[in-house]
């Protein structure tokens, strides 16, 4: 109670002053309408202030939420772009190779089951098979039109493809603007590598030269892109290039791949597998 009389006194000289000035505005408001106009006026405007600081303040602490959610938005329509941009080059690499060899190549879409990059032996197993009409030495490359390997062997619903990133892997690449050749090898190291042996010292590669495929193996078309050129080197008797390709394909990254068929395949195996070339190899 002591205490609360001591709060008292000490106060009370501003409880009396705020008091006084409050009866001496509600006197002058009721003075005449133009003062109660004028007053409300007033009023209103310091009120409407604050209204919008405090407005002000609540957007302020909800930019995060918005921002949180337009960034979920921005997301979800990039997700929606760069699907429309895969079905567009799917489309554009399907009319390539529908207009290659007047319908020579067809081609079908197949997803990974599995894929290796890090063993001495490298397969791509497929969700295409037999039914699909996947047959042997059909050629395996990306949405991009980007070579990752061939198939070897098929199931009725399932085919597994040897990977460019397998010793047994044969095939061949030509670089960019010239006729010449070599064969495509994988050495069993690096991942991102292959290496195209026996390329005429005429060719005379450059780094960063494209590499791309002969249309020689019935199972790739020509043209098709197999990587760039990082290094190069001569042999010792000065005739023939070794030249180390970084592959344009990024192998550990494959989720879909297209399956090429080449409607001429049946009948170049069967010529190269005719009586008289087994003669001639024989004599």
């Amino acid at each position: 109670m002591r205490r609360l009389i001591e709060f008292i006194r000490s106060t009370y000289v501003v409880v009396l002053f705020v008091l006084l000035e409050l009866t001496a505005i509600s006197y002058y408001a009721r003075a005449s309408v133009y003062t109660e106009a004028r007053l409300l006026a007033r009023s209103n405007s310091l009120f409407g202030g604050l209204h919008a600081l405090v407005t002000d303040v609540e957007n302020f602490f909800g930019l995060g939420r918005e921002n949180r959610a337009l960034t979920s938005r921005i997301a979800a329509l990039e997700e929606e772009l760069a699907r429309y941009r895969e079905a567009d080059r799917h489309a554009a690499l399907r009319v390539e190779l529908r207009t290659m060899g007047d319908m020579k190549y067809r081609m079908m879409e197949a997803a990974v089951v599995s894929n290796t990059t890090g063993r001495a032996r490298n397969y791509i197993t497929l969700n295409r098979g037999g039914a699909d009409g996947v047959t042997n030495g059909m050629g395996v490359i990306t949405p991009d039109g980007m070579i990752a390997g061939y198939v070897v062997d098929y199931t009725e619903h399932y085919a597994i493809a040897v990977s460019i990133l397998n010793p047994i892997f044969r095939g061949s690449g030509t670089p960019e603007g010239t006729n010449y050749q070599g064969a495509i090898r994988w050495d069993g190291g690096n991942p991102h590598f292959v290496t195209l042996e026996g390329l005429s010292k005429y060719a005379d590669p450059k780094v960063g030269q494209k590499i791309f495929t002969t249309g020689f193996e019935s199972y790739f078309p020509e043209g098709l892109l197999i990587g760039t050129i990082e290094s190069f080197v001569l042999d010792a008797v000065g005739t023939t290039y070794t030249v180390r390709v970084r592959l344009a394909a990024d192998l550990s990254a494959m989720n879909n791949l297209i399956i090429i068929e080449n409607s001429d395949l049946s009948e170049i195996s069967d010529l190269q597998q005719s009586e008289v070339i087994k003669y001639l190899e024989d004599n």
